[in-house]
């Protein structure tokens, strides 16, 4: 795969620590999960919001970089997932992919279109489809630790109380991990490499603007750079504000992701123009802002999908899991199971 090669490449082109270049490097991915866990709001369960938890999602947010080599068929599947290919005007690789508005519902039906086209998703990208089936799973664990903490909270039995309090810590741990790895992908899509062509220099492309075509543009930029001036308190001040009104996971991913891209120009004039080297303070306050859009994003997807989770049905045999936090329904055959 053409990023494998920008891995290679980061190992010599960034200096110490060595960062494995498929999004932002170590320093990134650390900064937009604790930046986002620390603006959570008081309304989402308590144990997210302590220290442990918050350093936990930092350094869960870095997993998808350290599943590399693995092997066949996972690093195919998985390196995949860290970006998007988008052309100048928006359409996945080149004119005869979709744009991100008209993505298929599915990733299998967004693969098919690709080929039908004469692309390979292997050099498009599905970022888009990771972070919404990241968002996906966040709802899903948040809606079972919805059930279990209210159930333990009620249960007299103390034997059933005991596993409900047991199962609901599993989750907790499940969550964090989860809500890392979402931040990953959340966070390669704030990366103006990841969401463009122009992924590692301009490439083969008309250039009118003469910019770079040096091979280690990207590993610098979100290595070795952003291991230099990224700042919390930078990020955390430049985070904006949240939307979560009429949250829809597609059209945010959407339009996030488009928002990225439109800072790809912006990010080769400022590296045309020296902003990249030293320290650089242009450089500097374009990195927090990408930071900051990366953290801001995983914040409203954490968010939202704990809003979702409040209205969604679990286990089998089903149980809503309103009614049992209103007490109405009794979750333990839907949780233990009955075979």
């Amino acid at each position: 795969m053409k990023r494998l090669a920008i891995a290679a490449l980061a190992l010599v082109a960034v200096a110490a620590p060595a960062v494995t270049v498929t999004a932002w490097g170590n320093t990134g991915h650390r900064l937009i999960g604790v930046a986002a866990m620390r603006a959570l709001p008081d309304e989402l369960p308590a144990f997210l919001r302590t220290p442990a938890a918050i350093a936990d999602v930092g350094e869960l947010a870095r997993e998808p970089d350290r599943w590399k080599g693995a092997g066949q068929p996972h690093d195919r599947e998985r390196d995949t997932a860290h970006f998007v290919d988008l052309d100048d005007q928006g359409r996945v690789y080149d004119q005869r992919g979709m744009s991100l508005n008209d993505l298929p519902r599915l990733k299998s039906e967004y693969d098919a279109a690709l080929t039908k086209a004469g692309l390979d998703v292997n050099d498009a990208g599905y970022l888009p489809y990771a972070m919404m089936d990241a968002w996906q799973q966040l709802g899903r664990d948040f809606a079972y630790w919805r059930v279990l903490n209210a159930a333990e909270k009620r249960e007299t039995n103390m034997e059933r109380q005991a596993w409900y309090r047991a199962d609901r810590i599993r989750r907790e741990a499940l969550i964090l991990r989860d809500i890392g790895v979402m931040g990953h992908y959340v966070g390669d899509g704030s990366q103006p490499h990841h969401t463009s062509i122009h992924y590692n220099g301009w490439g083969d492309f008309p250039n009118p603007e003469g910019f770079t075509n040096s091979r280690q543009t990207h590993a610098v930029f979100e290595g070795e750079f952003t291991n230099r001036v990224a700042r919390l308190d930078a990020v955390e001040a430049a985070m904006p504000a949240a939307k979560l009104d009429g949250f829809d996971v597609k059209a945010r991913t959407v339009s996030y992701l488009t928002t990225t891209l439109a800072t790809v120009i912006p990010f080769y004039r400022l590296e045309k123009a020296g902003g990249f080297r030293d320290a650089d303070p242009r450089g500097a306050a374009f990195v927090n802002e990408r930071l900051a859009a990366g953290a801001g994003e995983l914040r409203d997807f954490i968010v939202s999908a704990w809003t979702a989770s409040g209205s969604a049905s679990i286990g089998w045999p089903a149980v809503k899991v309103a009614e049992v936090e209103a007490g109405t329904a009794d979750p333990w055959i839907a949780m233990v199971g009955e075979d």
